[in-house]
This record gives C-alpha cells, sequence and structure tokens, in this order.
C-alpha cells in the first residue's frame, strides 16, 4: 500500500511540476513550448486506450498522457511514463512502442515519449524498439531517463525546482540501506536547498515542502 501511494504521489507531483518537468528533460522547453496556455491532462483517455492497466495493479509503474500547446500555435502530446520497478523487463522497448501506436492509432498526433526510471538498479536501459523481416523495417526511439543519472552535487545546482523531484525519489532509494538518523538528515538535505534558495513563490515552496513531507516523512523543525 505505501509503495502504491509513493507511485501516486509522484505521479501528482509531476503534473503539479510538468513545465518544470519539461524544461528538465527538453533544454529547448520555453521555446517550444507556450507554457502560458497551461496543460491537459488526459487520464481518460489513457485508461480508454489500456484498459489492462486498470487490471495490472500490482505493476511497477504510472504512466501520464499530457496534451501541450507549443508556441507556433500547434497542439502536440507527452506521454511520460514512470517505471518504478527495479528490474526493467525485456520488452520494455516493445511496450513503449505499443503506446505510442495505440496512441497514434487513435488520435493521430505527435507524441513526444518519455521513459523516467526510479528503481536503485540502474541497469543499462534500452530506448529503441526495432523490427526487421523481409526488407520491412521499423525502428522506434524514445527518450529515457534514470533518477541515478544526475548527482546530487549537479541536481543542487541546478536553476529546477523538478531537480529537487529527482533528489527526493534519489532519497526514497536509501531507505533500509542507512541509519534513520543519517536518512533523516538526507531528507532534510532537499528541503533547506529549497526554503534557502529563494528562487520560488512562497505557495509553490509549501506545496512542495507538503509533497516532501508525505514521500519521504520528512519532519522539519
Amino acid at each position: 500500500m505505501m509503495r502504491r501511494k509513493n507511485d501516486i504521489l509522484l505521479k501528482s507531483v509531476f503534473e503539479e511540476s510538468f513545465s518544470d518537468l519539461l524544461r528538465f528533460f527538453f533544454p529547448d522547453a520555453d521555446i517550444t513550448f507556450n507554457m502560458d496556455r497551461g496543460f491537459e491532462f488526459m487520464d481518460k483517455e489513457l485508461h480508454e486506450l489500456f484498459p489492462e492497466l486498470e487490471k495490472k495493479g500490482g505493476n511497477r509503474f504510472v504512466d501520464m498522457l499530457v496534451k501541450t500547446y507549443l508556441n507556433d500555435g500547434l497542439e502536440e502530446w507527452i506521454l511520460v511514463h514512470i517505471e518504478i520497478q527495479n528490474k526493467i523487463s525485456s520488452d520494455f522497448s516493445k511496450r513503449m512502442h505499443q503506446y505510442w501506436y495505440r496512441i497514434y492509432d487513435r488520435y493521430e498526433v505527435s507524441i513526444a515519449a518519455l521513459a523516467v526510471f526510479t528503481g536503485s538498479n540502474k541497469q543499462k536501459i534500452s530506448n529503441r524498439f526495432h523490427k526487421d523481416f523481409l526488407g520491412t523495417k521499423i525502428t522506434y526511439e524514445f527518450n529515457t531517463y534514470h533518477v541515478l543519472d544526475h548527482s546530487e552535487e549537479e541536481l543542487l545546482a541546478m536553476d529546477n525546482p523538478f531537480a529537487l523531484i529527482v533528489l527526493a525519489a534519489q532519497k526514497i532509494l536509501l531507505q533500509g540501506k542507512i541509519p534513520e538518523e543519517e536518512l533523516g538528515q538526507e531528507r532534510l538535505t532537499i528541503a533547506r536547498a529549497l526554503i534557502q534558495s529563494d528562487k520560488y513563490p512562497l505557495e509553490q515552496v509549501r506545496r512542495f515542502l507538503f509533497f516532501l513531507k508525505t514521500f519521504i516523512h520528512i519532519v522539519i523543525t
């Protein structure tokens, strides 16, 4: 139950910070996207396309399908797949391709796909699905990121609050591996960095601290 709760919290904070998520993963995000128009989170459409996801409640992933608006006036969609399990399945790239073609077949829109891995096992991640038979070929490539791809120092140096969400996902991996007192200090690193940065509006800081307290049980005194 706690793992499922953390999955939902992580998805919620991804939605809450979606503009910063785009800036974190796509360097030209502010040039590409019209942030002022906001985003449409299409959970209903996703469930209609993938009813089997509801039946696989034990799987360690959650998904987001988001309609975005570009600065040139066009609409484009972002598929964000958050893989939470430690061991990546051998058919993962095939599954990502299935996501793409079901969405494209239904809506005929451009789709940028991003797979974010949060497990403690940083194994090699395939970002490519390829089939080749008798001269017929298909190759599908997508964006991948593991929360351990950046060090704590790199994340703290970034001028983007989404980096602190990634750092929180790193700290979760320490649970049960180091003494609780030491883990408490590790957890507080994120809260202090946020408060001392003086970069973000007070309401955004409050919401983010609530996420941290709930996600990794920080007690702020």
